[in-house]
């Protein structure tokens, strides 16, 4: 039985996860699960499991929770210093999907505990990655990406040298205004920046869609994890959301990879990345592969997109920077102190802040100065805004 442990177990990534589990029972043997505060839902997918082991990491509902009698058959945690007590030897794989920059600390911390780590949480990847890789290589731990578009480069390049790829195209939907006008970009609600015509997904990645952000932490992502400058790496619309990656060869062939828009397909696949196992097929969709409709950005619809120019070669602190100040913008704009129009507006002004552009030449790494930035950032994004 394959042992394993998900990061986030009660978010959308971490939900699948249990669900494609759930079929395969007896092939697996889940170590541990964790939330922050759904101890609802932890508890059911622990039954469910048969997992001992849990973390909720909000304080107070942990607080609560200890308390209530029927739940003490588990061992409950508060945090992730457990590891050691709960992993004696390498686990087989660990999923983290733990959302937002915090999610950094545990993903950094697992690795020595696992043979195959499955990262969802972008901002580990944006803002770690050099803490990551080199634990990674310290540890011998197999690092598998798992955002569709990059499970799908993964997939891709694989018995590939670099120096074979001339090009990267990572596809972007538009989000809920692909069609928009400038105008029309001004009168947004935050319900009418919700609604992706395509993904079921966190709010705070739904907003990074529409504004096309998400765009942006992706080409970063990708230039970490593959090790490809950002000079061979584009973003394409593509509205059906049905092709994830183009990939573009010197001998002037070309690969397209494409699947359905879930994310159990990338899922599945990091789970059974050795054992080619068959997941439920579905047959290839005529009608969106005849209609992909690829086109560039309009950067005055997306004016995010124009971010990647200001980003230094290296991996610096600079990324935290952009990350942590959008978190913020958005976060403001869910609650509705800023319109739709201005989250880009008030990102270039933090970023073009020669406080924060001396950041670009920094490339000193710890997971304490990357989590005391992002606190800096995001209070002096709120001062500038509210």
């Amino acid at each position: 039985m394959k042992k394993i442990a998900i990061l986030g177990s009660t978010g959308s990534i971490g939900s699948i996860l249990v669900d494609i589990i759930k079929k395969d029972r007896l092939n697996f043997d889940v170590k541990l699960l964790s939330c922050s505060s759904n101890f609802k839902l932890l508890f059911k997918q622990a039954s469910a499991l048969n997992v001992k082991n849990l973390i909720i990491t909000d304080k107070k509902t942990f607080l609560k929770v200890i308390k209530i009698h029927k739940y003490r058959k588990f061992k409950i945690y508060n945090n992730f210093e457990v590891f050691s007590h709960i992993f004696k030897k390498k686990i087989d794989y660990c999923m983290s999907a733990i959302s937002g920059i915090y999610g950094l600390v545990p993903t950094c911390s697992v690795i020595q505990y696992c043979n195959n780590l499955a990262i969802a949480n972008k901002e580990a990847i944006i803002c770690g990655w050099p803490i990551i890789k080199k634990k990674l290589k310290k540890y011998n731990t197999k690092f598998i990406p798992i955002d569709s578009e990059h499970f799908s480069i993964f997939f891709g390049i694989k018995n590939f040298n670099k120096s074979e790829i001339e090009k990267i195209y990572l596809t972007a939907s538009g989000g809920p205004f692909a069609n928009f006008k400038i105008n029309q970009l001004k009168k947004v609600s935050v319900n009418e920046a919700l609604k992706h015509p395509n993904w079921k997904m966190g709010k705070k990645i739904t907003i990074d869609s529409a504004t096309m952000m998400n765009k942006v932490f992706e080409i970063i992502e990708a230039k970490n994890l593959f090790s490809i400058n950002y000079d061979k790496l584009r973003i394409l619309i593509h509205p059906k959301s049905y092709v994830h990656a183009l990939i573009k060869f010197n001998n002037g062939l070309s690969k397209i990879i494409l699947h359905d828009t879930t994310m159990k397909i990338p899922i599945f696949n990091s789970l059974y990345l050795n054992n080619k196992k068959k997941i439920i097929s579905t047959n290839i969709n005529i009608k969106k592969l005849n209609n992909l409709n690829l086109s560039n950005v309009d950067k005055k619809i997306f004016p995010s997109v124009k971010i990647l120019k200001l980003l230094p070669k290296k991996t610096s602190l600079y990324e935290t920077v952009i990350v942590s100040a959008n978190d913020e913008l958005v976060k403001l704009f869910l609650e509705k102190k800023i319109k739709f129009f201005q989250i880009h507006r008030y990102l270039f002004k933090i970023l073009n802040l020669k406080e924060f552009i001396r950041y670009k030449k920094i490339q000193t790494f710890s997971v304490k100065n990357i989590l005391l930035l992002n606190k800096y950032v995001r209070f002096k994004v709120t001062k500038m805004c509210i």
